[in-house]
């Protein structure tokens, strides 16, 4: 990847994208747990993005929607560790996507959420994924995401 030199930070500006304040949590938990040297965050949806993929969304606005998901995310990230350099490696990502029953390109959907990723964190950022439908989400999300990241100690 070009700019290998560039922030994470850096990198999300050149692509034009400003981090948003955090999202409040819609129930009794934490947007991410750290032990040790991972973190698990809790899942991602947003706040633009509804409906079902098969029924009412294309796979392009579910693939903005998952990009979406991992620009929250990344929020998380910043706000418990204060820069995302200290991302070591994407360990993995988990997508759920709110879909028909005979909808099967999950992982078209998810590319959005791995794309940015790697365009953030270059090589850090390829990881294990699963992207699985779901017959429905909170607040009729398209997608919602979680990840685990390895970050330096």
């Amino acid at each position: 990847m070009k700019n290998e030199t560039l922030t994470p930070e850096e990198r999300l500006a050149e692509l034009g994208i400003t981090l948003p304040s955090p999202r409040a949590a819609a129930g009794n938990y934490v947007s991410c747990v750290r032990t040790g040297n991972l973190i698990f965050t809790a899942g991602q949806g947003t706040d633009e993005y509804r409906g079902r993929l098969g029924e009412d969304v294309t796979i392009e606005v579910g693939y903005q929607a998952a990009r979406q998901c991992m620009v929250n995310l990344l929020t998380v990230l910043k706000q418990e560790l204060g820069e995302l350099s200290k991302v070591k490696r994407v360990v993995k990502i988990l997508g759920f996507v709110n879909s028909t029953s005979d909808f099967t390109d999950q992982p078209k959907v998810m590319n959005g959420a791995s794309d940015l990723l790697v365009e953030v964190f270059g090589e850090r950022g390829k990881h294990g994924r699963s992207a699985v439908g779901m017959a429905q989400l909170p607040n009729n999300n398209a997608v919602e995401v979680e990840m685990i990241v390895e970050v330096e100690e």
